[in-house]
Formats: structure tokens, C-alpha cells, sequence
């Protein structure tokens, strides 16, 4: 099946590692689109939760398939959140088109793109790591009970509920958080001149414009694969929120070059690309010095 070409796409929140996690559906939209550029907006991988005891195959091939598509060609650029906050030491590491970085500035059309991941503006991070943690078990937690619910749910016929949704709209403390944490980033983004700011954290997906005495600016919020299974794209100068549950695409597979990889093969196939073109450069090149050669030979025959 042919797949959306894109000149920019930005996930967040996956949460790899956690019961929340939509490995597979996250599987099914990255091989329905071809991204010039993908930017991993933090909190990919939950290091903070991460256990020996749950890592499922359908998450070890999140890992596979980003991967694989660095080595067809997609730059993908890994932003550090506070979940993978450990990866934060290999900032500005970068195999072949894998990149590691803590934000990321893209001119987009001449326009300035300012992305991050957003935890930088959350307090109880900063100040109380320890209950920022447990706060992120209870939400893993909730997700596992709000699944079972689901599933009762969908057997009866009804509607899914979202139970972390429900509270977050019901506590007024959740409201104004996220409006200052939009306001907030919207605000620095205008007073340092960029034109979009770009951020996960809050699971939130949203488009908004942002206007004040300064300037403006748009912001824009890639949203998570545990509840909104939302992402960002940007191609002809346009921004749009993707909702994997409002796509009517058919079913995409995983590759089937990539189930047959192992991770080692996918990161040599990286690593080896760069050696590859040289190759095929200094084969042209010896190829054209032997075509000049041949027709000096006819010239003087």
C-alpha cells in the first residue's frame, strides 16, 4: 500500500515499557507514512517504569522500525523527556541519521520551529522527583484499570470511557496546569522569535494561536500513544493533528525486511550506509574514468 509522504512528523509520549503503551497501533501509522524528518518528542521509551519482567515484542518492534526507517533514509532526531531523562548523557550523539538531542530548532519553510519536550516546566519534576515517579505508577496503574473497563465496555456494546481524561477535565488544579504550561511555552516561543513551539508531556494534543504585545506564534502539542494515540505532521507549510482513531486507513503490517532483522543487522545497516555511498561514488567515478578512457582509445583509432 502506498504511504503519505510528509516532510515532518512528531510523536510523544509513547511510554514504551508500560501497559498503557499502543505498540501496535503506533506500528500501523509509522508504516503508513514516509517522513522526511521524525522527531521522537520525549518520554519514548519509560525508563522510569521500565521492568526486566514487561517488554513485549510488539515494543522491542517500536524500537525495530525507528530504526529501520533512519537507515532508508527519515533523520530522526530522539528528544530527551523526563521518562528517558538517562539518555539526556548522550546529548548531541548522533549514528548516522540518528540523532540524540534535549530540543531541536528546524527552519520549516522560513519559518522557525522550536521543539522540546515540556518537562522543563513542570515543578513537581524539578522540586520532587520522587512524587513526580509515583505519580507516573499511579497513572500506569489507572490505565491498566481503565483498559479492563474498556474491555467490558466494548463486550456490552458501549462506548470506551477515559477515565484519566474524566479527571484531569474535573480537577481544577489539572485544568489550570495545562493552561499555563501552553501559555508558558507559547510565551517564551514569542519573546525568542520562533514561530511554532513544539511539545509533548502533557498528553494533550492541541493546535492553538498565541497572540500577545510581543508577537505571536503557534503552538502545537504532539499529544500520546496511551490515551489519544494523537501525532503531529507538518508538509506544504500546514500543521495538522493526526488521531489514529479517526483514520480509516486499511491495516499496515510491519515490513517484512524488518521482522527478519535483528536489532544488530538494523543498527549495522545504519552505521554502514554512510560507507555504502562511498563506495558507490568511487565505483561511478572509476566507472566514468574508464568510459573517458575507451573513448579517447576510439578518438585516436
Amino acid at each position: 500500500m502506498k504511504k503519505r509522504k510528509i516532510e515532518l512528523a512528531v510523536i510523544s509520549d509513547v511510554h514504551l515499557g508500560t501497559y498503557g503503551c499502543h505498540a501496535d497501533e503506533l506500528i500501523a501509522y509509522l508504516n503508513s507514512i514516509e517522513p522526511k524528518k521524525l522527531v521522537l518528542n520525549g518520554d519514548i521509551i519509560d525508563i522510569w517504569q521500565f521492568s526486566k519482567r514487561y517488554f513485549p515484542a510488539s515494543h522491542l518492534k517500536v524500537l525495530k522500525k525507528l530504526i529501520g526507517m533512519a537507515s532508508k533514509g527519515t533523520e530522526v532526531f530522539y528528544i530527551t523527556g523526563n521518562h528517558d531523562e538517562m539518555l539526556r548523557k548522550f546529548s548531541d550523539a548522533s549514528m548516522g541519521n540518528f540523532k540524540v538531542a534535549n530540543k531541536l530548532v528546524l527552519n520549516l519553510d522560513g519559518k522557525k520551529a522550536w521543539i522540546f519536550h515540556g518537562d522543563v516546566f513542570d515543578i513537581s519534576i524539578q522540586n520532587a522527583k520522587w512524587l513526580a515517579k509515583l505519580g507516573g505508577y499511579g497513572y500506569d496503574v489507572l490505565i491498566m484499570l481503565n483498559n479492563f473497563v474498556n474491555w467490558c465496555l466494548v463486550k456490552t456494546g458501549r462506548e470506551k470511557y477515559s477515565l484519566s481524561k474524566r479527571i484531569k477535565n474535573g480537577v481544577k488544579g489539572a485544568v489550570k496546569y495545562i493552561n499555563d504550561f501552553e501559555k508558558t511555552a507559547a510565551e517564551l516561543a514569542i519573546e525568542n522569535g520562533y514561530d511554532y513551539v513544539v511539545c509533548g508531556h502533557i498528553h494533550q494534543p492541541k493546535k492553538e494561536h498565541f497572540e500577545n504585545k510581543n508577537g505571536k506564534c503557534l503552538y502545537l502539542n504532539s499529544g500520546d500513544w496511551v490515551e489519544n494515540l494523537t501525532a503531529l505532521e507538518y508538509s506544504f507549510k500546514r500543521w495538522r493533528i493526526y488521531h489514529y482513531n479517526h483514520d480509516k486507513l486499511s491495516p499496515f503490517f510491519v515490513d517484512e525486511d524488518l521482522k527478519e532483522m535483528d536489532m544488530n543487522e538494523l543498527i549495522a545497516s545504519i552505521t554502514d550506509k554512510e560507507v555504502d555511498a562511498e563506495k558507490v561514488n568511487l565505483e561511478k567515478t572509476e566507472d566514468e574514468n574508464l568510459g573517458n578512457l575507451g573513448n579517447q582509445g576510439l578518438a585516436q583509432d
